[in-house]
């Protein structure tokens, strides 16, 4: 009976199915014990928390392939074992791995002398290496990029500046919700932001027709189109809304982009036939024939100051070309090189204020501006005197003698010019304010006089020079007993 026992225990000894003893040290139980034990510890270094992303010092998740890159790279010369890095962490920082650790990822299983590996040569196959510690920020941060917010949320959010994405809203209506809810905001770079997504998602015709009824989202379109010059579409907008005038006036505005003259000339020409109202299509024809002239006139001039013929281009050399310059301008330099010229020439100033129908008060005071540049005083003279019927010779000036004074004085004209044309000034007040200002004596005096204010000619006595040709005349007439003075 004890041999067929032992024979038993031989067998179950000597077997690949051993029994299951408490007892065994080298047994698979324990093993998976110790490995509990080492996972249970590692919850003291590792806090394993869904809601914390790990990064690094740079800012990266750890664990990432451009962070994993740094740290192969940062630890390419390992340290004397049992010694840390200066900065480093006294434990090494474990990646996380589907917001769990499997027991694989940290136990290589028995080493060479059949004892298990320990934690720190577990980590790595290639020697120590030196981790940097780590940085947790929340993963809220990270939620900006999320697709599950609602199309109003997501408008709240741009609304703050969030990092949204709009590719989630993939129909047309949730598309539509969208943009409702930028316009009830009334956030102007939220409508526009929306309204980029939809131009870029869906077809011209289905947005045009939807923005239709949207009134507010469709000037924010109309007015990104023009900013950001994207002509066709805003072209084709137009068409489909059937607004003649405004495709008209946007293909105008395309002249702006052609620099040669001749090629604007002719886009001009073309623009004269569109749908414009009647004002739009005067201003246009106008633009045509202005431009038409300046080629003209442009051609001639620049030959005539090339061979020299002309004293005013020698004594005044042109400094900029007259092309595509505005009206006033080119009825100045008219004024200024082509004055004196008949009506019949196209660079004659009457010529310019006859076809282009320039009120009087603006050409006078382009003309007076341009003689008094060049000093020709005569003409200025002649730009205000006028004849009756009778034959008598009057002064008239449609922008008032005040402003002739100014611009006189702006030019430095004489002072017997400038004290002629303050005389003319109706106003007392304005006539004391301008000849005082601009030291016009004579006109003060006589001014004063004809008001019989002895007072205040006294006080001007002690304004004028000691001795001088002013003093003596206001001497004069206050000695003169013929007049009344009523002070």
């Amino acid at each position: 009976m004890s041999r067929a026992r032992a024979d038993e225990d031989e067998y179950w000894h000597s077997s690949k199915c051993r029994a299951f003893t408490f007892d065994d040290d080298d047994d698979e139980l324990c093993q998976l014990k110790e490995s509990k034990r080492a996972v249970n510890s590692l919850r003291d270094i590792v806090d394993d928390d869904d809601d914390l992303e790990r990064v690094s010092w740079s800012g990266e998740p750890v664990g990432s392939i451009s962070w994993s890159i740094k740290e192969t790279a940062s630890s390419s010369v390992s340290p004397p074992e049992g010694s840390l890095q200066k900065g480093s962490s006294s434990y090494a920082a474990l990646p996380k791995q589907a917001s769990s650790y499997s027991l694989s990822s940290f136990f290589k299983g028995r080493n060479k002398l059949g004892s298990f590996q320990s934690l720190s040569d577990a980590l790595s196959d290639a020697g120590v290496k030196s981790y940097a510690p780590e940085l947790r920020r929340p993963k809220a941060d990270y939620k900006d990029y999320s697709s599950d917010w609602s199309p109003k949320d997501t408008v709240r959010r741009m609304q703050r500046g969030k990092v949204c994405s709009l590719e989630r809203f993939r129909s047309l209506q949730e598309k539509l919700m969208l943009l409702d809810e930028a316009v009830a905001v009334h956030d102007g770079n939220v409508i526009t932001a929306v309204l980029i997504f939809l131009k870029r998602t869906l077809k011209k015709e289905i947005l045009f027709r939807e923005l239709e009824v949207r009134q507010v989202a469709l000037r924010h379109l109309i007015h990104f189109l023009r900013e950001s010059e994207e002509q066709k579409l805003l072209l084709d907008l137009f068409r489909f809304l059937d607004r003649t005038e405004e495709v008209a006036l946007s293909q105008y505005r395309e002249h702006l982009n052609i620099q040669d003259a001749d090629k604007r000339k002719e886009f001009l020409k073309g623009c004269i036939g569109l749908p414009f109202s009647a004002e739009d299509a005067a201003h246009v024809q106008d633009h045509y024939t202005l431009l038409e002239r300046q080629i003209i006139i442009e051609a001639n001039d620049r030959h005539v100051e090339s061979s020299g013929q002309s004293e005013v281009f020698r004594k005044y050399p042109r400094k900029a070309s007259i092309l595509n310059m505005p009206l006033v301008t080119t009825l100045f330099y008219s004024c200024f090189y082509h004055y004196t010229e008949a009506e019949g020439t196209f660079s004659s100033p009457t010529n310019l204020k006859k076809t282009f129908k320039i009120p009087d008060k603006q050409y006078v005071l382009t003309a007076l501006a341009a003689r008094a540049k060049l000093r020709a005083w005569h003409d200025v003279d002649a730009l205000f005197t006028t004849k009756n019927w009778l034959g008598y010779t009057k002064k008239r000036a449609p922008i008032g003698f005040h402003r002739v004074v100014e611009v006189l004085q702006r030019n430095n004209a004489p002072v017997q010019v400038v004290q002629e044309y303050v005389r003319l000034v109706e106003d007392v007040d304005t006539r004391l304010n301008l000849a005082t200002k601009y030291k016009c004596h004579d006109v003060v005096i006589d001014t004063y006089r004809d008001l019989k204010d002895r007072i205040q000619l006294l006080a001007y006595r002690c304004k004028v020079e000691r001795g001088s040709s002013e003093e003596d005349k206001i001497d004069s007439i206050l000695s003169n007993s013929q007049i009344r003075w009523k002070n």
